[in-house]
């Protein structure tokens, strides 16, 4: 059964912060956390993107700040595609404990807090310059320019990808790694049958007590949070696939039909069709 696992970071001891490039085996990696923040560029590659609780498209230039053990993955749709990714990695004190509360870093302090929820730019061309001036400096010098990144970070547009993330009502780290064990196994299992017993046996509950602590944590149900992954899914194969509203359905983990209907159209408003079409004209 697979289980999202922390992931252990090792730095050199030369480096208070970690730069790396990755090939398309880096896309095959599980669901994860780490106590790390993330920035991971996609240079080539086309799948989809799970933070926390939001399933996304990304594509070629993609570009997103997670912060700390915020589970993540990126899965690429055809497996057998070349695919490359840039990733730095770094603690919130890899400059000194204080460092980013002295009054001139507040806009960095303040993006930083906000990443929990996961970040992702919209205009990531803009950032190519700064990536590769950061992987081919060194020193002191590459740490100005990490600086200079996360400062031009701070002026440009983003959306936030998980916004309940920031209203996690986790008591401990105890809760924090059991809600991630448990999202890391919807992430890996929502196209798939799912029981209510099977997940609480994830999370070490019973039934009952972990229906109370889903809800506690995420504001949603468990089949609330399962419907979502699975509709999330569907509408993006609806408008990015030529299959038939049926295979997409059975894909998406939906095995009756006519609930799919009645899901799609209670969230959407409309068939899956007709949401289709509309997209087609």
């Amino acid at each position: 059964m697979l289980k999202a696992k922390p992931e252990i970071l090792q730095s050199g001891l030369q480096e208070s912060f970690l730069i790396r490039a990755f090939g398309h085996e880096a896309f095959f990696a599980p669901y994860h956390y780490h106590p790390e923040y993330e920035l991971t560029y996609i240079v080539h590659g086309k799948g989809k993107r799970y933070v926390g609780n939001r399933l996304d498209d990304f594509s070629d230039g993609d570009f997103v700040l997670i912060g700390p053990n915020q589970p993540h993955c990126w899965k690429l749709d055809q497996p057998d595609i070349k695919a490359s990714a840039v990733v730095i990695q770094f603690t919130h004190d890899f400059l000194g404990a204080d460092f980013f509360d002295k009054p001139e870093f507040a806009n960095i302090n303040a993006l930083l807090k906000e990443s929990q929820a996961g970040l992702s730019f919209l205009h990531p061309k803009m950032m190519t310059k700064y990536i590769l001036r950061l992987r081919k400096s060194e020193g002191v010098e590459r740490v100005l320019h990490f600086l200079d990144l996360l400062n031009e970070l701070c002026r440009q547009k983003y959306e936030t990808i998980d916004i309940g993330a920031l209203e996690n009502n986790a008591d401990s780290q105890n809760d924090s790694n059991r809600i991630n064990v448990v999202m890391a196994y919807i992430v890996e299992n929502f196209k798939n049958d799912i029981s209510l017993d099977d997940v609480a046996n994830v999370a070490n509950l019973t039934p009952n007590a972990f229906c109370k602590y889903f809800k506690k944590l995420t504001r949603k149900t468990f089949v609330e949070m399962l419907v979502q992954y699975r509709m999330n899914f569907a509408v993006q194969q609806l408008l990015h696939t030529d299959d038939t509203i049926s295979a997409i359905a059975l894909a998406s983990g939906f095995n009756d039909m006519s609930y799919f209907y009645k899901t799609f159209r209670g969230k959407m408003g409309m068939s899956p069709l007709a949401y289709r079409k509309q997209f087609m004209e």
